[in-house]
């Protein structure tokens, strides 16, 4: 005998609804849709839309400073063991060298088995290049990198207040101000981040009107190819550390789902830093781990950048019937081991580093960059979720590895 009613029925549709309208991630799919449906049928109107997008990342990006270093800072002063603070700091740039490395050897290796270079050029959109070739002569340099990387100046800024800090007679006092101070901070963010789907909308009408899903078609096959890997390199050798630690990847997909969509629309995986660092500490991992892992790897642990680095390279080498030896596929390698860690933080970064690559192998012409710049925009999405993905995993990683990791919470991070 069936004992539901109809009244029982229609309060749980109205359930449904209630909470698929209220979630997040349903208005940010919905504000993606929208975005590509005004770029591609209205692309001046959608051009406009750049300033929502923009908007959206600078109000974002004014939460990262205090986030990183109030973090940070409390993570450090309750840890009560300052030789924790380096040994995280040495597992994670160990992680973010080992794993990185990797990434660039798939990207080699995933281009010369489909080779996507091998098309005729003759057909292909050229952009201006110039303005990236134009620096590649220029040495790479960590100070110049140093100050032009703000994730990384407030990283060390909250180092030393947070050891300071332990040697403070009001240490006490002076957390619980933080503290205070923290959770103002979070509060404010959890209202800005109802603004998530303008933010998505505006870039990607912008990217869409401005590109065209016509731009696609000439590098289709170089983008399948970036995509593809990127997806090997996600479930396959993330998947795999994840799961050595009885963790799947796939949950940890659902779980961040709402800042994989909204790196997606924005195009920038700095709109979900603040929020990616909230979850990872409801997630489980430590105050201080989070604190440290995610702002270092923002800077050194780019696996989806150095899996486009790589590829490109070899993309670039297929269309101009260049042929590497071994030894310089090994050198590309090394080359963007070092200069990939360049990449942050700066627009047009990654071109550079290609353009500087290029000058050092002294085979591959550099103005072939002008042919990428067409599908740029349209990869960069899945390098800045690859990124995304790479750094959550190595956050939960060096919290395994430091037994700081308590059970799962996947409740969503920004409801009350």
């Amino acid at each position: 005998m069936n004992n539901t009613t109809p009244n029982s029925s229609s309060k749980t549709d109205k359930s449904i609804f209630l909470t698929v309208i209220t979630n997040l991630t349903f208005w940010v799919i919905i504000a993606i849709i929208s975005g590509v449906l005004l770029g591609h049928f209205s692309p001046e109107n959608g051009m406009k839309m750049e300033i929502l997008g923009k908007k959206f990342v600078d109000i974002i990006k004014l939460f990262i400073g205090p986030i990183i270093f109030l973090t940070i800072v409390l993570g450090i002063s309750g840890m009560g063991n300052l030789k924790k603070v380096g040994r995280i700091g040495v597992k994670a740039l160990g992680y973010f060298e080992v794993v990185s490395t990797i990434a660039l050897a798939i990207g080699v290796g995933v281009a010369y088995v489909f080779q996507p270079g091998k098309i005729d050029k003759s057909g292909l959109t050229l952009g201006d290049a110039s303005q990236y070739t134009s620096k590649s002569a220029e040495h790479f340099s960590w100070i110049q990198f140093f100050f032009s990387n703000f994730t990384l100046q407030v990283l060390l800024a909250a180092i030393v207040c947070g050891i300071a800090l332990n040697f403070y007679k009001k240490r006490e006092q002076t957390i619980l101000v933080l503290e205070r101070i923290s959770k103002v901070v979070f509060l404010g963010l959890k209202y800005v981040m109802y603004l998530a789907p303008v933010g998505a909308f505006g870039g990607m009408a912008y990217t869409i009107g401005k590109f065209g899903l016509a731009t696609l078609i000439p590098l289709g096959k170089l983008m399948l190819c970036v995509y593809l890997t990127m997806a090997l390199f996600v479930f396959l050798i993330l998947g795999s550390i994840l799961r050595y630690y009885k963790i799947s990847i796939l949950s940890i997909l659902k779980y961040i789902k709402e800042e994989l969509l909204l790196v997606l629309g924005t195009s920038s995986s700095e709109a979900a830093l603040p929020s990616i660092m909230v979850k990872l500490e409801r997630m489980g991992c430590s105050k201080s781990v989070v604190g440290l892992v995610i702002p270092t790897g923002y800077s050194f642990n780019l696996d989806g950048t150095s899996i486009y680095l790589s590829m490109s390279v070899i993309f670039l080498a297929q269309l101009y019937d260049v042929h590497l030896s071994f030894f310089e596929i090994l050198t590309v390698i090394g080359i963007l081991m070092i200069t990939s860690k360049g990449a942050a933080g700066v627009t047009g970064s990654g071109f550079i580093v290609l353009a500087s690559t290029l000058t050092a192998l002294h085979k591959i012409p550099v103005e072939g960059l002008a042919f990428l710049l067409g599908v740029d925009k349209f990869m960069s999405e899945a390098r800045a979720i690859t990124n995304l993905i790479g750094n959550t995993v190595a956050t939960i990683i060096i919290s395994k590895t430091e037994r700081d990791f308590t059970e799962l919470d996947l409740n969503p991070v920004l409801e009350e």
